[in-house]
């Protein structure tokens, strides 16, 4: 399959990484993208945009390397994320570019607006990506749709109505936590490996597992059935 992984900021991926580190495992393709480069993170004090763009791509690029994904980054703007029509087209030509089976993004309940912007991009992204007009816009050659079916996972949020996906990542907890620990000495957060791990350790006792980590199915577009099921 081919796994793409969107967010708003390097570091963001941190609670899907070891499903995306699984599923490189496995043989699939993996994608981690962001649709800015991070580049107002308050952690820089007066450093300049450009620095900490420098800073905070290659973090992406370490992590993606570390999981064995390849990367993307967008230059949207930090805090300027809006799912404006232009933002919706970019990602979708991506999705007709990679043609992804499944995408992994942000909750639509996050504080961040940033986060539940890019969420709304995965989203509206996949009809942009089904359309052949669209996708070639600006184009100098005609551009194939991406017409499969896509399933969209959103980061796990409470006051959310949709189902809940769990994934055991037993055997990567090692790299997961190495990323976590990577990011937090970077940035001087709080928690420790204990406190991490044992935050992946309660999500996998709900399904009887070591560790795991917990989506939600936002969106599935099949084909076409007989019956509705």
């Amino acid at each position: 399959m081919r796994l793409l992984a969107l967010f708003a900021h390097p570091d963001d991926e941190v609670g899907c990484l070891g499903t995306l580190a699984k599923h490189v495992a496995r043989g699939d393709q993996v994608l981690l993208s962001w649709t800015t480069m991070g580049e107002l993170a308050s952690q820089f004090g007066r450093a300049s945009a450009d620095e900490v763009t420098k800073t905070r791509t290659a973090h992406g690029a370490f992590v993606a390397e570390k999981i064995g994904a390849s990367y993307r980054f967008f230059d949207f703007g930090d805090s300027r994320v809006t799912g404006s029509r232009d933002q919706v087209l970019a990602v979708a030509k991506l999705y007709a570019e990679f043609q992804p089976d499944t995408v992994i993004t942000w909750d639509d309940y996050s504080g961040h607006p940033d986060h539940r912007a890019t969420a709304k991009l995965a989203f509206d992204a996949v009809t942009f990506a089904r359309i052949p007009k669209i996708v070639s816009e600006g184009e100098a050659e005609p551009k194939a749709a991406h017409r499969k079916p896509v399933r969209i996972y959103q980061y796990h949020h409470r006051a959310s109505p949709f189902p809940s996906v769990h994934i055991d990542i037993s055997e990567q907890i090692g790299t997961v936590t190495e990323v976590f620990a990577f990011y937090r000495d970077f940035y001087g957060w709080k928690a420790t490996d204990e406190q991490f791990q044992a935050q992946r350790a309660m999500i996998g006792r709900e399904v009887g597992c070591r560790f795991a980590e917990h989506f939600q199915l936002r969106s599935t577009s099949l084909p076409a059935q007989t019956y509705l099921p």
